[in-house]
């Protein structure tokens, strides 16, 4: 049985059973994941999963139901399921929002690559990690050493009761070290690229771009210098991040709190609600004049991107800050039509396996127009700190403290001597506040994050928030954590 019959005897077995409107989606899915660790292959994870969920709508509340039987009992009894709970939910909802998308699609969407990953030998991926990992041995106080690579492929059919036809093929990539080092009592790590690793939608070219061989002795002999580097001192002070610290600190500070079933109170599941109102759009000053945040599900490498989303709705650019002032938000089409707007398409299931929720997507910094190197000019003291180490943040998104793995000092805008165990807090309107400089597209990334957690049961998702390194002003740094 092909996808479209199949797909085709779900829908109308929803239908015939009372449905108003039925979507369903169809999945193949495969993961893989390799891991050197001291000079041993320690993971090597080889995953396919296929199967379907079916969403159905009755009386303004939607049922779900996935399945991974494709016979027609299978199709029949999965639609017959997602009927009844949207019956079910239907008859004690208090308040009845749910309603079916407006828009009919029949495309076909594929992530841009230059180099399949099924065409790269599995010798030369697992020797690739070997050489890199080995690389980080620079001497016998580099305790582990570690080097990893993840690909994922995502074949998706999405057809809906009002003739959607959507077929996308998703590749995604990533890969990264890390070298921890010990001693002097003390240890000490640092991950490259950023603190993760440079994860990206594309193909093998993204596993080359991360370059992991060729910076695996400078990142090594950066853990080791920070054996013997001083403490970040505690105080207020100017700070600059690094490109990937500041990818963090909008997923963190930005991206979920603007998830708007959030805002709206419709969901606090894993990582609570948010600060924020639909009453301050256009009145929050969220950041300064410099600051622009966007949702950009076409970004061109964002983990996120793709031509629809779960909900069918087509891939879109939309504002969440613009110059400093709260715009907009994560939407889907029910939260959306809840504050008299349209989706910006940020409705995702980890597999087809979950039912699809709003979830943060492709998060953009538009950059600046200030050379790397010049954030520090006009800086008298301060500290240059950079890849996450630790985060903590409230259950309302507004107070937070990050630690990060390296930091630098800054004197007379010159970067000095080495500093470790850096942090620093904030409360997240006052830090976007204190934001003078951003760095230009030169120092501008498309930093990828693969773990994103949201939800009961919880789901994954993999993200992206584009970023430049940044300067802020009069930061409280090393709370809590130096003695």
């Amino acid at each position: 049985m092909t996808f479209s019959s199949a797909a085709h005897r779900a829908l109308d077995a929803a239908c015939s059973r009372g449905a108003h409107y039925a979507d369903v989606r169809f999945e193949n899915n495969r993961t893989e994941r390799i891991e050197v660790r001291n000079g041993v292959v320690a993971a090597f994870v080889d995953t396919t999963s296929i199967g379907y969920g079916i969403r159905a709508l009755i009386d303004g509340a939607w049922g779900f139901c996935a399945s991974n039987d494709l016979s027609d009992a299978g199709l029949d009894l999965a639609a017959k399921r997602a009927v009844e709970i949207a019956r079910a939910c239907s008859s004690v909802a208090h308040t009845k929002f749910g309603a079916a998308p407006q828009t009919r699609y029949v495309d076909h969407y594929e992530t841009p690559h230059i180099i399949d990953p099924r065409l790269i030998p599995l010798g030369k991926r697992v020797a690739l990690l070997l050489d890199a990992e080995r690389a980080l041995h620079i001497e016998d106080s580099i305790g582990v050493g570690r080097a990893w690579i993840d690909l994922w492929r995502s074949e998706k059919h999405f057809y809906s009761s009002i003739g959607s036809k959507i077929e996308q093929t998703i590749l995604q990539s990533g890969s990264g070290i890390a070298a921890m080092a010990i001693g002097d009592g003390d240890v000490q790590t640092r991950n490259f690229p950023g603190d993760n690793g440079l994860y990206q939608s594309g193909g093998w070219e993204i596993i080359e771009r991360a370059q992991l061989l060729e910076n695996a002795p400078r990142i090594a002999q950066e853990a080791l210098e920070l054996l013997r580097a001083p403490q970040t001192p505690s105080g207020i002070t100017d700070v600059v991040l690094g490109g990937s610290q500041v990818s963090l600190q909008i997923h963190e500070s930005c991206g979920h709190p603007a998830e708007l079933d959030r805002v709206l109170g419709w969901e606090a599941n894993f990582s609570g609600t948010s600060f924020l109102e639909v009453n301050q759009l256009g009145n929050l000053r969220y950041g300064s004049d410099l600051v622009s945040i966007s949702v950009d599900n076409t970004l061109p490498l964002g983990m996120a991107t793709c031509g629809y989303d779960d909900e069918g709705t087509k891939s879109v650019h939309s504002d969440i800050v613009r110059n400093g002032l709260l715009t907009g938000y994560e939407m889907s089409n029910d939260t959306a039509r809840s504050i008299g707007r349209e989706s910006n398409a940020c409705v995702r299931a980890e597999s087809w396996e979950f039912v699809p929720m709003i979830r943060m997507c492709n998060l953009v910094l538009a950059p600046g127009n200030t050379p790397f190197e010049e954030l520090f000019t006009d800086i008298k003291d301060g500290i240059y700190m950079e890849s996450n180490r630790s985060w903590s943040i409230d259950d309302r998104r507004l107070n937070f403290q990050f630690g990060c793995e390296i930091a630098w000092e800054i004197h007379n805008g010159k970067r000095g001597r080495m500093l470790k165990n850096p942090t620093y807090g904030g409360v997240t309107p006052q830090f976007w506040n204190s934001c003078d400089a951003i760095g230009d597209h030169a120092s501008w990334v498309a930093w990828g994050t693969p773990n994103c957690g949201k939800g009961e049961p919880m789901q994954t998702g993999r993200t992206t928030q584009a970023a430049a390194p940044a300067r802020f002003r009069n930061v409280a740094v090393g709370v809590g954590f130096n003695e």
